[in-house]
């Protein structure tokens, strides 16, 4: 008898053989020694002596300090992931603790580097950037020299390191190990709150209302726990942006992101200003679902013939093709990942819910993490991750201190890799109604990235604000906060019901990286306008957008997307984007109309 969809990806799992044997590796500890011994000779060395470099001691200085971060980092990936597919094995979690421990020890070694490079004057080191010599890190030194005024002395930035391990770090491992071990009941059964949430995309209404109950059930249970993380983690950024001189909750994030403060609100303005388009979309689809009042528990509910299922080969054949007719070279980098034992895919219990990709180290290989059922969105997931991972090949060779991009350009090829297989299927459909279906679903995918991760944003910056101002949060703050800022998105199109109220509190994004989630509208927008260039230049548009996922962090996003025609730096930028998503609302209703 044929497997699943779901089954036929029970036997893709990764092997971290690459990376290390097992978690008591030896070869594990003799890497993490020979970084602490490397660091030790830096500090040795150079502590107190970086005003004083030339343009050849400073790369030297930096090609052996970027050896040590990719060693280390190497270590921690290995951690991260063996974690990532057990979190419940005490083992692993011993490991992970290890080395946020370790990696904490060499950021306290290596800090007099960042800290004596940020304080040089700047004639000099101006100086030292347009020395040919430099060229390699040129990028790296210029955004290390941007944290100068938030930096603090390196007794105070030593302790704030020390203390994060068993401060931030922990409450953050403590969070996804909680949540990754709760148990949900659906129909007397035990299931997994990834199965819940995939549920809510089944046409069966009753099983959505019970499965949506089900979800909100084990959440409540977890309530306490989980407001208590985030009051704790809220209250901790609080003293960090006080002790660093960040004027708002979201200045660290924009430096990090390498964008103006300015620009971010732009972009969120420009989304909050255009809801109109989501509760347009949510009023059709209630007549399309013939249903005279939309929940929560609807929005994802796909149409009578949109209930497709793909098997993992098939899901793999769809997006390698895909890839492949945009570019050879993206082609092959994405086979890589199928030819080799680079992806996790199976639903199990203990491994950790959503997707991912890793990208390790340039001397190694990205790994991905997905939770397959064999769902049309699952096979999108496996596009997105997909995209990540290809970035990360084509700009490993830019080295560890500039392969990874900013958050804000990092979900480009993510997206556009999304978006190549959505056209993919969509062009070789004939029939209007599963063109409908299909063009339904990719409106919602794009919802979900542009219009509610811009209204978690409004959250997070609600619970900020709410916690600076007025001390520690209840659960039903949180939840009146939640409620507010996500009804504003929808207006009145779609019901969101009390029990949708403590659905903040499983969201990872607000625990693992605050801020991090307008980079999803950015990247959401910013691929709108790539793929509209690309539809008008056709092919020739491929080898410039290889190019640019190849210049990974080795320059400011704005210059690097320079070649491709888009100018980050305009802020009615974002507005071409929504334009673009308000056409697909149009076809879909063009479509329904018939």
């Amino acid at each position: 008898m044929d497997s699943s969809p779901a089954e036929s990806a029970a036997a893709v799992r990764w092997d971290l053989g690459d990376l290390y044997a097992a978690t008591d590796d030896p070869a594990l500890d003799r890497d993490l020694e020979a970084v602490d011994r490397e660091a030790a000779e830096l500090a040795a060395a150079y502590r107190g002596r970086i005003a004083g470099l030339d343009a050849a001691e400073l790369t030297s200085l930096v090609a052996r300090y970027e050896g040590c971060l990719e060693r280390a980092g190497k270590a921690a990936t290995y951690a991260h992931l063996a974690w990532s597919a057990d979190t419940g094995d005490a083992r692993r979690g011993a490991l992970l603790q290890k080395l946020t421990e370790r990696s904490a020890r060499l950021r306290q070694t290596l800090l007099f580097f960042e800290l004596e490079w940020a304080a040089v004057d700047d004639e000099q080191a101006d100086a030292l950037l347009a020395d040919a010599r430099t060229a390699r890190y040129r990028h790296f030194l210029r955004v290390t020299r941007r944290t100068r005024p938030h930096l603090l002395s390196e007794p105070e930035e030593r302790v704030l390191s020390e203390k994060s391990v068993t401060g931030r770090s922990a409450w953050v491992r403590y969070f996804d190990e909680v949540h990754a071990a709760a148990r949900f009941r659906l129909d007397g059964d035990d299931v997994q709150r990834e199965e819940l949430l995939n549920t809510l995309h089944e046409s069966d209404r009753p099983l959505r209302r019970r499965a949506a109950a089900a979800v909100t059930a084990g959440l409540r249970a977890l309530l306490p726990t989980s407001t208590f993380v985030f009051n704790t983690l809220l209250a901790d950024k609080a003293s960090e942006d006080r002790l660093r001189s960040f004027p708002n909750w979201i200045s660290d994030r924009n430096l990090d992101n390498q964008v103006d403060d300015r620009i971010v609100d732009a972009l969120v303005a420009a989304v909050v200003g255009r809801y109109d388009i989501v509760e347009r979309y949510y009023r059709l689809k209630r007549r399309l679902l013939a249903v005279g009042e939309l929940f929560d528990y609807d929005r994802y509910a796909p149409l009578a013939s949109g209930a497709r299922r793909y098997r993992w080969d098939e899901a793999v054949q769809i997006v390698l093709s895909a890839y492949r007719r945009f570019s050879d070279r993206l082609g092959e980098q994405g086979a890589r990942f199928f030819d080799n034992a680079w992806i996790d895919a199976p639903i199990r219990p203990g491994k950790r819910g959503g997707a991912f990709c890793h990208p390790s180290v340039p001397s190694h290989h990205p790994y991905l993490l997905l939770n397959y059922e064999g769902r049309p969105r699952d096979v999108m997931t496996l596009a997105h991750e997909l995209g990540h991972g290809v970035h990360a090949l084509l700009a490993a060779p830019r080295g560890y201190l500039q392969f990874h991009t900013p958050l804000t350009t990092a979900e480009t090829a993510s997206v556009f890799g999304e978006t190549l297989v959505f056209q993919a299927l969509i062009d070789r459909e004939g029939d209007r109604r599963e063109r409908l279906a299909m063009l339904v679903r990719r409106i919602e995918d794009t919802f979900a990235t542009v219009f509610r991760q811009t209204a978690m944003n409004r959250f997070e910056q609600a619970i900020h604000e709410a916690r600076r101002t007025g001390g520690e949060l209840t659960a039903e703050r949180f939840s009146e906060l939640w409620l507010t800022t996500q009804r504003a998105m929808f207006g009145d199109s779609v019901t969101l019901t009390g029990d949708y109220g403590i659905w903040w509190s499983y969201i990872p994004h607000f625990v693992h990286t605050p801020g991090y989630v307008y980079a999803y509208s950015f990247g959401e927008l910013l691929v709108l306008a790539l793929y509209a260039r690309y539809r008008q230049a056709g092919a020739s548009f491929a080898d410039s957008y290889v190019e640019m996922l190849a210049a990974g962090g080795s320059d400011w996003p704005h210059r690097i997307m320079e070649p491709l025609g888009v100018d980050l730096t305009d802020p009615r930028f974002w507005d071409r984007g929504l334009a673009m998503v308000e056409r697909m609302v149009e076809q879909a209703e063009e479509l329904a109309a018939g």
